[in-house]
């Protein structure tokens, strides 16, 4: 009995998902076809498909799925701890340093490697 439910369920899934995809494919039609009409018009007309196309998606299993991930995901948002602008300002002036120091050093083992290589080729030293 489960597997039965379990194909129908999937099959409807499918044909949900084909309307989604023909929908948004008259959507496009429809925003050629209406081309001469104010941006304003069709701006609202894609607001409200996108609104029917996401209500129908989050009808299916794969939606409810991404709708969950979405709320968990704001949820995580809420538990983050920001740094504020000081110790933002203070870690920005550490990595300026830190990439400063290592210029540096790049570029001291550069020099050195171009005064090894005249020395050993005889075009320098």
């Amino acid at each position: 009995m489960h597997a039965k439910q379990g194909k129908l369920k999937n099959w409807l899934d499918f044909i949900k998902w084909g309307f989604v995809v023909l929908l948004l494919v008259s959507g496009f039609v429809a925003n050629y076809y209406f081309s001469q009409e104010p941006l304003p018009l069709r701006i609202v007309g894609w607001v409200v498909l996108v609104c029917i196309l996401l209500a129908i998606a989050f009808q299916t299993v794969k939606g409810r799925l991404a709708w969950k991930f979405f709320k968990d995901a704001r949820n995580e948002m809420r538990k983050v701890v920001w740094p504020t602008r000081h110790e933002t300002f203070q870690t920005t002036l550490i990595v300026i340093g830190i990439v400063i120091v290592f210029a540096i050093i790049m570029w001291g083992v550069d020099v050195f490697l171009i005064w090894a290589v005249g020395l050993l080729t005889g075009q320098g030293g």
